[in-house]
């Protein structure tokens, strides 16, 4: 039997050779995605291998994947969950559980978050029935403008959740000197960010939880797929609850009575002695990914660092083509005290433009170059706020100027590691022949 199966995966690899290995260079032509898996044989043989197995549920892939991520980021626990969004959802919930007793978020409180940014780290807030609480973003890091941060606090305010946009650090210590001196929650939205530094250390592990997404366009892939994390035992055991249907159980997948008191418990109303196993201590989901995901994400693991080192090294080389042109774009700048782990390369128009944002994506498109908006722009004013009341459902502090600056004049193109120099030079020609054109 072990003969046959590494036959199959042998045959495995001849067909990834066949069927999926890149050949040639970049041609005028060919299309350059904003995003895009980069993967090689390891990936394909990891998913065929746990096939074989067709323990389809979380089991041995999925126990390496989070301790190997752990590992990576210095944490001690890290859960294994569907997507990104789900990973969102889970952080927030995590928080609202009961055992944080006074600490807990209610229905109610307020979170301080952006309208700038994509839609999962607002929808948790509002679904649970707390208060986003809206501030500003700076537009050379497109993180949250943290000099008025103090006038968004109030009696109610729980928790700030936001993300380091696109992969750009958010400015922590003021942000954790904001937590500190009120007591708030810390959700890290790191999605776009694994393997971005502050200050030395991996963005994700400042905050209580922090949260990754292994989308395909994301800084590793498993399809679909996320991540929650923390180093607070409580907040991990409340997770694991809610990931999985909200059991109080902690039993691993095909196995009993890990806790040796499966009949001989009494708990909430029940009678004594009920079944552990369907004892039920918080209203959860059934997040959890499955094994044939986490087989890709551990392959995809190990060139965790190469993925980083080519998107830095992207940025900064697109960076240094497009510095001729800072007069009319605001070019990206990374965090002060941080090294950017780059999602994205964000352009936006100077007032002083004479042209739209609209005009240059469409003939970058019509190139052959995709082309992304800053996610929702400016969230509050999409259909799904229109039932919502400001003052009453969510706050906005200040006037969000440079937020719906972003919104109309900011689109971003792609330094993911399947871009090569050759790639980013024709961006940066296409670019300049857009700039030649008229009275620009």
């Amino acid at each position: 039997m072990g003969d046959l199966r590494n036959e199959i995966l042998q045959k495995v690899k001849e067909y990834y050779t066949l069927k999926h290995k890149k050949s040639g260079e970049f041609a005028i032509g060919d299309r350059i995605n904003y995003a895009g898996r980069v993967y090689d044989a390891d990936e394909l043989v990891n998913l065929v291998d746990s096939a074989l197995d067709f323990w389809l549920t979380a089991s041995k892939y999925a126990r390496e994947f989070e301790n190997k991520l752990a590992k990576y980021l210095g944490v001690s626990n890290v859960l294994l969950v569907n997507s990104g969004s789900s990973a969102n959802l889970l952080a927030f919930s995590t928080l609202t559980s009961p055992l944080l007793k006074d600490r807990a978020i209610k229905r109610g409180d307020e979170v301080i978050t952006l309208a700038a940014g994509f839609p999962t780290t607002i929808a948790p807030i509002v679904q649970f029935g707390a208060i986003p609480v809206f501030v500003d973003i700076d537009l050379n890091t497109a993180n949250i403008d943290t000099n008025n941060l103090e006038q968004a606090i109030s009696s109610k305010t729980k928790a700030i959740f936001i993300a380091h946009t696109l992969g750009n650090p958010f400015n922590i210590k003021a942000i954790k000197d904001i937590c500190n001196k009120y007591n708030l929650w810390l959700i890290e939205d790191n999605c776009d960010a694994l393997g971005a530094t502050y200050d030395g250390k991996l963005t994700g592990t400042f905050g209580d939880i922090g949260t990754s997404s292994f989308y395909p366009a994301h800084h590793i892939t498993m399809g679909e797929g996320g991540a929650v994390y923390t180093n607070n035992p409580l907040l991990k055991k409340i997770a694991l609850s809610i990931r999985d249907w909200g059991r109080d159980c902690y039993c691993e997948g095909g196995k009993d009575n890990t806790c040796g008191a499966r009949f001989s418990q009494m708990q909430g109303k029940l009678p004594f002695g009920y079944d552990h196993k369907y004892i039920y201590s918080h209203f959860g989901y059934n997040l959890k990914a499955t094994e044939m995901q986490a087989s890709i994400g551990v392959a995809q693991l190990n060139k965790l660092d190469f993925f980083v080192k080519r998107r830095q090294e992207n940025h900064h080389y697109l960076y240094d083509k497009l510095s001729h042109l800072s007069d009319i774009f605001i070019l990206p700048q990374a965090t002060y005290n941080s090294q950017p782990s780059w999602f994205g390369f964000l352009i936006t128009l100077r007032d002083n433009a004479k042209f739209n944002r609209n005009e240059i994506s469409e003939f970058l498109e019509s190139k052959n170059i995709q082309t992304r908006n800053l996610f929702g722009g400016n969230m509050l004013l999409h259909p799904a706020f229109d039932t919502l009341k400001e003052g009453i459902d969510y706050r906005v502090v200040g006037d969000l100027k440079n937020t719906n600056k972003i919104m109309n004049d900011s689109f971003w193109i792609g330094v993911y590691p399947g871009i090569s120099f050759k790639e980013m030079d024709y961006i940066k020609d296409m670019i300049d022949e857009f700039m030649g054109g008229g009275s620009r």
